[in-house]
């Protein structure tokens, strides 16, 4: 039932298949107790190792028990759910908080100056100045999702300027921007001036609400009534978060859909703007040679091949080798 030439894992969950009821390490008394723990505990982190139902409590019972890859892809996505759904929920919870705060006891921190971590900006002219503020003080990263987009000549060059203050200063940027808003010719034209500068862009079907995070000490979110398709400049009012478990907490939002979004295909590299180098070792790449095997056809040093495949690589979206030649075949190149 087992591969010789599958992990320690692969090998302990054929055998728990193989003989349901009986404990990892009755399996595998050949195995030192770190490598069982380690296979086991990797069982465990993919949902394939669970407890097992029933009353238990006999001594020889297994505490657990192998379930099959579509339920543990199941909960696991279950479990994904219900995280950004509580990281939803409590993000509308902080931005309820600070409507109360703002309304009912501000006038109150007026006389007796409580530093709450959060602040309400009013205003379009306030969250601009607000928002420059924030680029200009970047200096770790930037961090966007941007659901809606004010397509207006001024707005788009406003915000690519303070987004260039922002990569001036060294600090890493990386947006989420909805699929559909990528259609249109002005946005796509900013986001690929963005690209240049060196931002990296991801887009995702849908996204909750608008924020920002800089530098891990600073979010911006719209306030309560702003609604999930406003954008900062258009919004009326931001909610500006300087408590660091809040911010942790924001942040945190913006990785988990970072995760799921993807690199346009827009953004890679146009097929007539490629040279033909590039070209020759995409194809050459697609047909499975090695760097040194490209190197040689191509009369070039190593290292220029591996340039030219992590630029390849980069401008196609790809994690690797194998997913640029699948986006390069999607698109007809080879």
């Amino acid at each position: 039932m087992e591969s010789p030439t599958g992990t320690d894992a692969t090998q302990l969950y054929a055998r728990l298949l193989a003989e349901p009821g009986r404990a990892p390490e009755s399996l595998r008394p050949d195995w030192a107790a770190p490598r069982l723990a380690a296979a086991t505990a990797e069982l465990r982190a993919l949902g394939l190792l669970q407890p097992a139902a029933g009353p238990g409590g006999a001594d020889d019972a297994p505490a657990d028990t192998a379930v099959s890859v579509d339920t543990a892809v199941r909960q696991l996505l279950l479990d994904a759910d219900a995280r950004v759904t509580d990281l939803v929920g409590a993000l509308r919870r902080a931005r309820d908080s600070v409507d109360r705060l703002h309304t009912g006891y501000l006038p109150l921190q007026q006389r007796h100056r409580a530093d709450t971590g959060l602040e309400l900006v009013r205003g379009a002219d306030r969250i601009a100045a607000l928002l420059e503020d924030a680029a200009r003080g970047a200096r770790t990263e930037a961090l966007s999702l941007r659901p809606g987009q004010d397509l207006s000549g001024p707005a788009l060059a406003g915000k690519l300027a303070r987004e260039r203050l922002a990569l001036a200063h060294g600090a890493s940027l990386r947006t989420i921007y909805p699929a559909a808003a990528l259609r249109r010719p002005a946005v796509l034209a900013h986001v690929r001036e963005l690209t240049g500068a060196g931002a990296r862009i991801r887009a995702a079907h849908s996204l909750p609400l608008w924020l920002i995070v800089v530098d891990a000490r600073l979010a911006i979110l719209p306030a309560p009534g702003a609604g999930p398709d406003g954008c900062p400049q258009g919004a009326g009012a931001a909610v500006v978060v300087r408590e660091p478990a809040l911010v942790a907490l924001v942040a945190e939002l913006f990785e988990y859909f970072w995760s799921a979004a993807w690199t346009p295909p827009e953004l890679g590299p146009n097929e007539t703007e490629m040279t033909d180098r590039q070209l020759a070792v995409l194809r050459l790449l697609a047909a499975g040679l090695t760097d040194a095997a490209i190197a040689r056809k191509l009369e070039v040093s190593e290292r220029t091949v591996r340039r030219l495949v992590a630029e390849l690589t980069a401008g196609l979206g790809a994690e690797s080798r194998f997913q640029a030649g699948v986006q390069a075949a999607r698109r007809g190149w080879i």
